[in-house]
């Protein structure tokens, strides 16, 4: 949920979190998969978006689980 900053801000804030969510959607559509989670993270003193995202399987097999780290900035 995005948070709204008093008018004497330029721009509103958001929450870190709900960018991790879309970063998470965008990389889940890309690898043709769904998202799993979503969560905030640092790593190497930046911070990061740790992404799961879940492909499906071929031939009937079980969906493959795949953690994607994306920066966020």
């Amino acid at each position: 949920m995005p948070v709204i900053a008093p008018p004497e801000l330029a721009s509103p804030i958001v929450l870190a979190a709900s960018d991790c969510y879309a970063i998470g959607q965008q990389v889940a559509e890309q690898n043709g998969g769904t998202l799993a989670k979503a969560s905030q993270s640092t790593r190497g003193g930046q911070p990061v978006c740790v992404i799961v995202v879940l492909v499906p399987g071929k031939d009937g097999q079980r969906p493959r689980r795949s953690e994607i780290v994306v920066p966020l900035n």
